[in-house]
This record gives structure tokens, C-alpha cells and sequence, in this order.
């Protein structure tokens, strides 16, 4: 037990920790959140011409359901490339999720789902998604979203092997797909999710909104010990 404690340390940096707890926190909170207030609202449907076209395939449920894991390891990932980006992301991070959470309550859509009558396993795998997940929280998608950020955030970073970031970049297109192909999301809400995650990222990356964030965390993570020798935290290369 205290090796493997010992390796989950050295593989997510101290001062890590707590911010990436708070992003799933954050991100959980406004999905389940604007579930909850915007239960009995009017919900609208922007099912387009497209939309009706693209066929159905369960198959592509085992990437719907992957990626979170996907999400763990690139966040984890984005932690140990460094503070200073760590906290860069984690601003368009956290102003992407407020955005999502205003479309949800000012925008609240739904869509009808197609009926399941086949009985393989992604078959039954893609009911039971229907069955827990329920249709709504469309736009912008939060699986397009938080996928393309994992993808942005290691894009360009020399400590991130190429072969992983080719990797990213193919299965974050994947799970865009498979938003649609196993009709969890419109088309227009695929395109959001990218493109905020785009615009969001820039904003992280071109403003020093980060410092607030930084240190906000860094007195929490001293108050709790988090943050002792910093500078020698393990990361890529060191």
C-alpha cells in the first residue's frame, strides 16, 4: 500500500492535486447541478436534417464511456508539465464550465433518443447509458469539451511525447463521433464543445488571470502541506 502511495504521488504533482479535484468538483456540480433547477423548464429540441441522417452505431459507446478515463490520464498529464501551465489551463477550464452552465439554464435542450431493440452488448451498453444519463445538458456537449481540452492542453508541449499527442488529438475526434453516432448530441453541439474549448484555452494561455487562481491554491496547498519543496515536485524531464 505505501508503494503504491508513493507511486500515485510521484506520478500527480503535490500542487496538483487539489486544483484538479476542483475541476472534476466544478465540472460535476454544473452538470448535475443544472440537471436538477432546470428539471420542469421547457426544453428545446435542435434536431437538424443532419442529425436525422447520421446512423446509429452502439459500437461507438465503448468510446463514449472510455474517455473519462481519457480525461483522468490528460489532466493528470496537463498537472505535471507545470504549475504555471497547469494553472493557464485550468482558467479556461473552469470559465468554460460557467459558460456550459449558463447555456444549460438560459437554453435547456433535449432530444429523443432512438429505440434499442437489438440485444448485444454495446446495445445494452448504450441503453444503460440512456438509462442513467439523462437528455439533457446538450449544448455546448461536455464530452466534445473536456475531450478537446485534453487534447489542447498537451498540444505543442515538448514534454508530452508526439506519438501521444497525435494519439489525443485522434481519440478526442473520436469521441466527438461518438457523441453522434450514438445520438447523445446534436451536431451544432459538437462544434460548440470544440470551439470553447478552443476559444477558452486561448483566453488561459493570453491573459494573467491564471496568478489569481495560482495563488488562491497555493495558500490552501501550504495550509494542508501540499506545497513543501515545490520546486522539486516530479514532472516530465525532471
Amino acid at each position: 500500500m505505501k508503494k503504491l502511495d508513493g507511486y500515485l504521488w510521484n506520478m500527480i504533482p503535490k500542487y496538483a492535486v487539489l486544483p484538479l479535484i476542483c475541476s472534476f468538483t466544478f465540472n460535476s456540480l454544473i452538470y448535475t447541478g443544472t440537471q436538477i433547477l432546470c428539471r420542469d423548464l421547457k426544453h428545446y429540441d435542435f434536431t437538424t436534417a443532419f442529425d436525422r441522417a447520421v446512423p446509429l452505431i452502439p459500437g461507438f459507446t465503448s468510446i463514449y464511456l472510455i474517455c473519462y478515463l481519457f480525461w483522468a490520464v490528460n489532466y493528470i498529464m496537463i498537472g505535471r508539465i507545470g504549475k504555471e501551465h497547469l494553472y493557464r489551463f485550468l482558467v479556461g477550464d473552469f470559465l468554460s464550465r460557467i459558460i456550459c452552465g449558463i447555456f444549460f439554464v438560459m437554453v435547456p435542450t433535449t432530444l429523443a433518443r432512438p429505440e434499442i431493440t437489438e440485444t448485444g452488448i454495446w446495445d445494452q451498453m448504450l441503453n444503460l447509458v440512456y438509462t442513467i444519463d439523462p437528455s439533457a445538458n446538450l449544448f455546448p456537449s461536455i464530452h466534445c469539451l473536456v475531450s478537446w481540452f485534453c487534447f489542447v492542453g498537451i498540444r505543442g508541449q515538448k514534454k508530452v511525447p508526439v506519438w501521444y499527442q497525435c494519439f489525443s488529438c485522434v481519440f478526442a475526434v473520436l469521441v466527438c463521433i461518438s457523441t453522434q453516432v450514438t445520438k447523445q448530441h446534436y451536431i451544432i453541439d459538437l462544434i460548440a464543445g470544440v470551439l470553447l474549448a478552443e476559444a477558452m484555452y486561448l483566453v488561459g494561455q493570453k491573459t494573467d488571470w491564471y496568478l489569481k487562481l495560482q495563488s488562491m491554491f497555493t495558500k490552501i496547498n501550504r495550509g494542508v502541506h501540499l506545497e513543501r519543496a515545490i520546486d522539486k515536485e516530479v514532472g516530465y524531464g525532471d
